[in-house]
């Protein structure tokens, strides 16, 4: 079972996580940032990894928090689940078009976390959401993931569109990515024979 369940708890947020990397897409997402949750919904659908999220964050000062810890619980949780990677497909890569707008992602299960972003919006919020946070949330869900993740809006306008295109550009890649390789399900992918 490549499941993991893990609690994260500041003084400025209680996140409780529990992911199923061999799920079909169920998700139960309570942030109290409601666009959050609908991006983090499109991530469990079409990544088909199970995620039942609940965040209780400090949101009288603002999201940020809330989004930061919820994707550093959430990398961490899937990297827990990942175990030592062993079969894994480790690398995953998407065309995601949305109406106008396309949002190309490539990743790599590396153990060494970066991410590259290239992508712009024209507007701060988005509901109650800051813009910038997108950015921060896969910065920071790489990081605890350990994944190697690039992120580039090839082109699009529209606001919504552009952060939906990435999360579901993002979850299409990790889906290839965390899937077993029946080839090599006994081996760990990589010639290190670790990550």
């Amino acid at each position: 079972m490549r499941t993991a369940t893990l609690t994260r708890d500041t003084s400025e947020t209680k996140v409780a996580v529990t992911v199923d990397l061999d799920g079909t897409g169920r998700y139960d997402v309570r942030t109290g940032v409601g666009f959050f949750d609908h991006m983090l919904e499109q991530l469990s659908r079409h990544s088909l990894i199970d995620m039942t999220i609940r965040c209780d964050g400090d949101l009288h000062i603002d999201e940020h928090h809330t989004v930061e810890d919820t994707a550093l619980a959430l990398g961490s949780a899937v990297a827990q689940a990942l175990g030592d990677k062993r079969g894994i497909r480790r690398y995953g890569d998407a065309l995601s078009p949305m109406d106008e707008t396309l949002t190309r992602v490539a990743l790599d299960i590396s153990g060494r976390p970066w991410l590259v972003w290239k992508g712009a919006f024209t507007q701060a919020r988005l509901g109650t959401m800051d813009t910038e946070m997108f950015r921060h949330f896969f910065h920071s869900f790489a990081q605890t993931a350990g994944i190697t993740l690039h992120i580039e809006t090839l082109y699009g306008d529209n606001n919504h569109h552009i952060a939906e295109s990435a999360f579901k550009g993002v979850a299409r890649a990790l889906r290839t990515a965390v899937e077993i390789d029946p080839r090599k399900a006994d081996a760990i992918p990589s010639t290190k024979g670790t990550l």
